[in-house]
């Protein structure tokens, strides 16, 4: 059965939506700057970038808190009908996407910490360090930082693809559930 518009029951809730959003464009804005100042040279600029990095992974730490207290809080709408696997496949990408929310930024903070660099939330809110200065800890949380991190886009774009089928071939619409409401 094709469906072209979700009734309102079938929606997330506003909240859930703009979490939602929001979070992506942070997680695109904070891979993409992270890519980016890796390989400057060390200049102002790159320590500019660095703490824009940084700031953008503790409010997505921050935002994930929310959106699963939200979660947590909130019954999404019921599931669209599918084959087992893939309710089961796009289950486990929800899981992992939560779980890497947490890991991605807390990694990165010990590393910071660890390397001997505070972080000032917005240049205003120090953060207290999450493990105390060690840089063999720092040499050992560097590459897992980026590794989480990578395993994150490749689960962003998983799931990315995932709502285009379903909205493009299976024509259900899923991804009209977590689009804003057009009156």
């Amino acid at each position: 059965m094709m469906k072209t518009q979700p009734l309102a029951s079938d929606r997330y809730t506003g909240t859930a939506i703009g979490l939602h959003w929001l979070m992506a464009l942070l997680l695109v804005t904070a891979f993409s700057v992270g890519l980016y100042m890796a390989d400057l040279p060390f200049s102002p600029q790159r320590l500019k970038l660095y703490n824009w990095h940084k700031w953008a992974g503790v409010t997505i730490l921050s935002l994930a808190v929310l959106r699963l207290l939200w979660r947590l809080s909130h019954r999404p709408p019921a599931d669209i009908p599918m084959p087992a696997w893939q309710a089961r496949a796009a289950h486990l990408t929800h899981s992992l996407l939560y779980g890497l929310f947490f890991a991605v930024p807390l990694v990165g903070w010990a590393y910071s910490s660890a390397a001997g660099f505070p972080i000032v939330w917005f240049g205003v809110l120090p953060l207290p360090d999450f493990v105390p200065v060690d840089k063999a800890l720092a040499e050992s949380l560097k590459p897992w930082h980026g590794y989480l991190a990578w395993t994150l886009a490749v689960l962003v774009v998983l799931h990315l693809a995932g709502a285009l089928k379903h909205h493009f071939i299976d024509r259900d619409g899923l991804l009209r559930r977590m689009l804003p409401h057009r009156a």
